[in-house]
């Protein structure tokens, strides 16, 4: 599929792009919204350089969101070249993901963001306790719920 823009519009077309690439390992969340777009350079001339942050650098995901990430951008109309880099630093956090992405993953996914020590079931909002610091993927934990006793997947 191939987004028709034009050149006004060209970093805007990329960005609505790269936002519509969800995490393979989340469907329904976007990396944008989970915080792994750093940078974003669209020259003149239609090079386009994507800056990513993965959540760890080990993640088995990392080849799948840059080639999606590439050929998303490359369907972009007045986009000559694509570059995705993961990038070393700044470091990811939980702090980048958006209250959007915070929403999905609970209501989607049943999925709950540990933010300040704690973090609430997405199932009925009661407090939750750490069962494993290992989860399912290496960026969450287990914890279960002490008001509903299910286990819940925690995003650290």
């Amino acid at each position: 599929m191939t987004i028709a823009i034009d050149d006004t519009t060209i970093t805007g077309a990329v960005r609505a792009a790269i936002t519509a690439v969800d995490d393979p390992e989340m469907p329904g969340v976007s990396i944008v919204d989970l915080g792994l777009l750093e940078s974003l350079d669209v020259g003149a001339d239609g090079a386009v350089a994507v800056g990513l942050i993965p959540t760890f650098s080990g993640c088995p995901a990392l080849a799948v969101i840059r080639d999606t990430v590439q050929a998303a951008v490359a369907a972009v109309d007045g986009v000559t070249t694509v570059r995705v880099e993961f990038l070393r630093s700044p470091a990811w956090s939980i702090a980048r993901i958006s209250p959007r992405a915070e929403h999905a993953l609970a209501q989607r996914l049943g999925v709950a963001v540990e933010r300040g020590g704690a973090a609430a079931c997405p199932r009925c909002g009661a407090a939750t306790t750490e069962r494993s610091l290992f989860g399912p993927t290496r960026c969450r934990a287990v914890h279960v719920c002490t008001g509903c006793g299910e286990a819940v997947e925690v995003m650290r």
